[in-house]
């Protein structure tokens, strides 16, 4: 997420305050990544400094200080609204690492590290399925939001099903846990008869 070109994109609206911009994308976002207002202003120094916006000036501090975006940040935004992000190279996934690094680890069964996986992803699905019928149709910032995020928790479901299939097709089964001996695993001594006993 680039919170310095979704700032231009608010800012490409008309002049507004740091704390307005930390409101209005929270509400464009449907609030599903909140922005502390402190990253706000530290991005808004920087891209002030970057020529890419202006402000009212050394006069107005704090959050009455008003930012305005450049024509230079109207190119900058506009070239990273058409720019593709980088998908060549697939991001360091905590859960593919989880799951690679499971199969080799002695007496743990990595069909049950997966299942407890999806569970969760399952209960997430859940509960944004639930955010999204409480916002309603006319939220279009949260139905958007929402939607991305079922949709990228339902690939990580599929891919789990996809992983723990492929474990089974190729005989990984659930190990089997060290035999822990005790009082009755101890073998039983026969008596042995006595010769030469006094009648």
């Amino acid at each position: 997420m680039s919170v310095r070109h979704a700032l231009l994109a608010l800012l490409s609206e008309g002049p507004k305050y740091g704390l307005q911009l930390r409101d209005e994308f929270e509400q464009r976002t449907g609030e599903v990544w909140p922005l502390n207002v402190g990253q706000v202003y530290t991005t808004l120094q920087r891209l002030e400094r970057d020529g890419l916006v202006e402000s009212d000036g050394e006069d107005a501090a704090g959050p009455q200080k008003s930012f305005r975006i450049t024509p230079s940040g109207g190119s900058e935004l506009e070239t990273w609204l058409r720019t593709p992000p980088d998908l060549h190279s697939p991001p360091r996934d905590e859960l593919v690492i989880k799951v690679l690094v499971a199969i080799r680890v002695p007496g743990v069964d990595v069909r049950d590290v997966i299942q407890t996986h999806r569970r969760h992803v399952v209960e997430l699905m859940q509960e944004w399925t639930r955010i999204k019928r409480d916002a309603g149709a006319g939220d279009l910032g949260v139905s958007l939001a929402v939607d991305a995020e079922l949709f990228r928790l339902d690939a990580v479901a599929r891919w789990l099903d996809a992983a723990d299939g492929r474990l089974r097709r190729a005989g990984v089964e659930q190990p089997t846990p060290p035999r822990v001996a005790n009082a009755s695993d101890s073998p039983v001594t026969e008596p042995t008869p006595r010769t030469g006993a006094r009648r």
